[in-house]
């Protein structure tokens, strides 16, 4: 009996040591992975700066001007005058009601005897 114990003790240990083993290599290879997507982060985020830093670049409010006057012609722009913009007379607001500022309730409504009465 105290043969058959030992074996199974030390069976344990090996099963227990193999699935160490193999754990730890899992968690090093997902480790390996997290690193290789947190690289991957930053160098999208380094292209995102780039890709930022160009299109503040490209739309300068001084070339766009010259691109603009460049092709006038072509594009049939014409520049901005203050009377082509709205002023507030021009937006239509709604009409407040006609019986001193709030909407006159008619008859309430009991919801309560109304849910009572449902079967």
């Amino acid at each position: 009996m105290r043969n058959l114990a030992f074996v199974l003790s030390v069976l344990s240990v090996m099963g227990l040591a193999f699935w160490a083993y193999r754990e730890n290599y899992r968690t090093q290879g997902e480790m390996a992975e997290v690193r290789a997507l947190r690289d991957e982060i930053g160098r999208l985020r380094e292209s995102l700066g780039v890709l930022r830093a160009e299109w503040a670049y490209l739309n300068r409010p001084d070339r766009l001007r010259e691109l603009a006057d460049m092709n006038f012609v072509r594009l049939g722009l014409l520049p901005l005058e203050p009377r082509q913009f709205g002023t507030i007379a021009d937006i239509p607001y709604p009409l407040p009601p006609s019986s001193g500022g709030l909407a006159v309730i008619g008859e309430p409504v009991d919801t309560v005897a109304e849910q009572e009465a449902r079967p």
